[in-house]
């Protein structure tokens, strides 16, 4: 019999993995492995505070559903969603930021011009940009999906009585790589607070205050994809964001629309301000 202790059964967990044929697969799991032992040794975790952890994790899955996906809220709350997003984001292109827990495949299409604030209380917005790539050339018929909380800080997904599809939509650029729709300025929110996340969040005292956003998901052909965000320029939780979702590079700056200025795009509806925002995509080579 193998002497196996605390200090001995990490090689043998790892040596357990025979199959070898899937080199990242068995990395990934070696260094996971590597890295939870090491945190029971280094913290001298109890049994009552392991099974609290297994439990914590039973508890998410138990309130997830696909409309709710704790596991990533866990995952923003912690930073870990942060760091993946900033090691992805190569060659040049914008900054990545959190998917969130509440996207949703196979939004709307719809036209360029489209208004999605349909009729909700709150400031309409024209949020606008182009999408170029690493050279500043523009990319026309790329993919811009977009979802977000409305002028309550709601997401519709959270309301039974809304469409889900609400606030969505999933746009493609025009010849000149650009993107347009009006929307509603949306709300700072909370991350949501009544699961197994909202208990750290309290036992901590943490805020669970997301500063206000705009949700993106873009690709084109040849480019890689992003997921990131738009933050607002002024917002008090610019600084103090529940999912350190915030970059620099991602703030945009809220501008009034005069009754009588003249826009550059054929709207359904006038906005009362606007936000000019380009996004960078780089070849999926870099």
């Amino acid at each position: 019999m193998r002497d196996i202790n605390q200090f001995t059964v990490t090689d043998a967990v790892k040596d357990s993995f025979r199959d070898r044929s899937n080199e990242r697969l068995v990395f990934l799991l070696d260094k996971l492995v590597e890295h939870l032992h090491d945190y029971v040794r280094e913290t001298n975790l109890t049994q009552e505070e392991w099974l609290a952890s297994l439990n914590f994790l039973y508890d998410c899955g138990q309130i997830s559903t696909p409309d709710r996906h704790e596991f990533i809220l866990l995952s923003d709350v912690l930073g870990l969603s942060a760091v993946v997003d900033m090691v992805n984001t190569k060659g040049g292109g914008t900054e990545m930021s959190n998917l969130g827990p509440f996207y949703l495949p196979e939004a709307p299409a719809k036209e360029l011009g489209a208004d999605l604030s349909g009729d909700r209380e709150g400031v309409v917005m024209l949020a606008n940009g182009v999408v170029r790539d690493t050279l500043g050339n523009p990319l026309p018929n790329a993919t811009v999906d977009t979802w977000q909380a409305d002028g309550s800080g709601m997401y519709p997904i959270q309301d039974p009585k809304q469409d889900k599809f609400d606030m969505r939509a999933v746009f493609k650029t025009d010849d000149q790589g650009r993107y347009y729709y009006t929307t509603l300025l949306p709300k700072s929110y909370t991350v949501p607070y009544d699961g197994p996340v909202g208990r750290i969040l309290r036992a901590t005292d943490r805020h669970a205050w997301r500063s206000k956003h705009l949700h993106y998901m873009l690709s084109a052909p040849g480019m890689r994809g992003i997921v990131t965000e738009l933050f607002f320029e002024g917002d008090e939780y610019i600084d103090s964001d529940a999912v350190f979702g915030v970059r620099k590079s991602l703030i945009g700056k809220i501008q009034r629309v005069g009754r009588d200025d003249n826009l550059e795009y054929d709207l359904e509806r006038k906005p009362d301000v606007r936000v000019d925002f380009d996004f960078v995509l780089s070849p999926v080579d870099r």
